[in-house]
């Protein structure tokens, strides 16, 4: 074809693009079909029962009013880019707040500090379709960063501090989770789009609202393996096996550490890891009527602490509904590549930065690609409103000095269903703006195509076809990413190796050592 001073005079090498994302298997029954929607826990649940109960204002109003927000001015003034991983972050952390009738479940004076002996960051990918939740162990050595205490006072940052030290900075009741999620996102490179807490009472309360949850245990346990200041065994807590606990129950499962394999935190870890995917598959078979609905919703909102992008019940439920199709199967528990120092956790390197960079790349477990379009806040589409390529054929041209930047381009234009035909380096490298150039009568096309690169030019040439010459607006847009680099590989292996799937069977892969 003829080109313009734009293109290159020799024709694109020409290359594969991805295949679209195929239709997923309709389900062979009833049951299947009728639980499809709940893919994601309790905020999905939440959201449901909101549109189920159309009309209900009050109702509305009264989730509304049982949600907490911490102080977002305790967040780091230092954080990755917004635009730095194209799925999104969740930091999910389990306090063990004595407040609000929380001593009495978990013991300690109500006046006593806030702590949290249990995190995961939820990387939700961009097709929402795939989730992980990567616990981080509370003993892992981390520098907790510059933190804001009560007073307004910031601290110095402090490393080879234990993890979940960072909870209690500041000495306060309810605790620090902005304290937390600076430490994690100085710890992944990975921005931190929602954190959720999630207290003792809340907890053994959704419990009892389900009905109870499958848990296994790897052999009998008894009052002294909960408490090991204990000097007799006590009573039998847990039969060895499979059995289904709720309220304090429950609570006593996720919170056993001696006593059951080597007695490290990482043994508790996988349990943990366990009970929640229970949890989701419990969920899930239960039928949505508005009688089951009503209890858990109220349960979920009185037992969280959100940060204000999630602080009311319209946030939660948009941000829950883009969640709905995300599969048990294709929802993964990983830790954190760790190694013993001492008595504590050191974090494994490059494996975790591998981890880190496979996330923020969309990678899956597997090295599979799960990117799409990132969404914003609440779900709403942060890229423009996604494109049907179907029918029209493009070739790619990198007008810029940065490396790999037409393949990225052509990678995301053909899971929105464009042919590429070709990718190339444009004759100059010094295009600020992209420009979709195109041939007599395909203008009409050539606007489609201009969608999928927001503040593209048209321009229109005297040769044939439809062209892209990336310029570096793309290349530093979110959408653009890690596109300089090579793919990353997949999930450390020794990482993949340990993955729990949330359709697993309760009684696998139970504990470490």
């Amino acid at each position: 074809m003829t080109v313009t001073s734009n293109r290159r005079t020799d024709p694109p090498r020409h290359r594969s693009g991805g295949a679209a994302h195929g239709n997923r298997a309709a389900p062979r029954d009833r049951r299947r079909r009728r639980g499809r929607g709940i893919r994601t826990a309790l905020l999905v649940t939440l959201a449901l029962l909101v549109l189920a109960a159309g009309g209900a204002g009050w109702l509305y109003l009264k989730l509304d009013g049982d949600i907490s927000t911490f102080d977002s001015g305790g967040l780091s003034d230092n954080r990755p880019d917004a635009g730095s991983s194209k799925g999104e972050n969740v930091l999910v952390i389990g306090s063990d707040t004595r407040t609000g009738g929380n001593n009495a479940l978990g013991g300690g004076d109500k006046d006593d500090v806030g702590r949290s002996d249990t995190a995961f960051l939820l990387h939700v990918y961009a097709d929402h379709r795939h989730a992980i939740a990567v616990s981080i162990p509370r003993d892992t050595l981390v520098t907790v960063p510059s933190c804001k205490l009560p007073d307004g006072t910031w601290t110095k940052a402090q490393p080879d501090t234990m993890f979940n030290a960072a909870y209690s900075v500041g000495q306060t009741p309810k605790g620090n989770p902005a304290c937390t999620q600076n430490t994690v996102e100085q710890l992944t490179g990975l921005r931190v789009d929602h954190t959720v807490v999630v207290d003792f009472k809340g907890f053994a309360e959704l419990t009892d609202v389900v009905g109870g949850v499958k848990v296994c245990l790897p052999q009998d346990v008894y009052e002294n393996d909960l408490d090991p200041h204990l000097t007799a065994p006590g009573k039998l807590l847990f039969h060895k096996g499979e059995q289904t606990v709720s309220g304090q129950k429950a609570l006593d499962y996720v919170r056993i550490r001696h006593g059951i394999g080597d007695g490290s935190d990482i043994g508790r870890i996988k349990r943990q890891q366990a009970f929640v995917a229970s949890l989701l598959k419990e969920v899930k078979s239960k039928g949505l009527t508005p009688t089951r609905l009503l209890p858990l919703a109220d349960a979920a909102t009185k037992s969280l602490t959100v940060d204000p992008g999630l602080g009311s019940a319209d946030k939660l439920i948009s941000f829950a509904m883009s969640l709905k199709d995300i599969d048990l199967h294709n929802t993964k528990f990983v830790t954190l590549p760790w190694r013993y120092e001492g008595s504590r956790v050191a974090v494994v390197q490059p494996d975790a930065d591998a981890l880190w960079a496979a996330l923020r790349s969309d990678r899956t477990i597997d090295g599979k690609n799960a990117g799409g379009k990132k969404t914003g806040k609440a779900g709403a589409a942060a890229s423009p409103t996604p494109v049907s390529g179907a029918g029209i054929d493009v070739a790619v041209y990198n007008g810029t000095a940065v490396p790999g930047l037409a393949a990225r381009a052509a990678t995301e234009l053909t899971g929105d269903g464009f042919t590429v035909t070709g990718t190339a380096t444009a004759a100059g490298q010094d295009h600020t703006t992209t420009l979709v150039e195109y041939g007599p009568g395909l203008e009409d096309r050539a606007r489609t195509v201009a969608q999928a690169f927001p503040g593209a030019e048209l321009r229109s040439v005297t040769g044939s076809g439809i062209s892209v010459v990336l310029g570096q607006t793309y290349a530093d847009s979110p959408a653009a990413g890690a596109s300089a680099s090579p793919a990353p590989a997949a999930v450390p292996s020794e990482v993949a190796d340990g993955a729990r799937s949330a359709d697993d069977n309760p009684c696998s892969n139970l504990t470490y050592g």
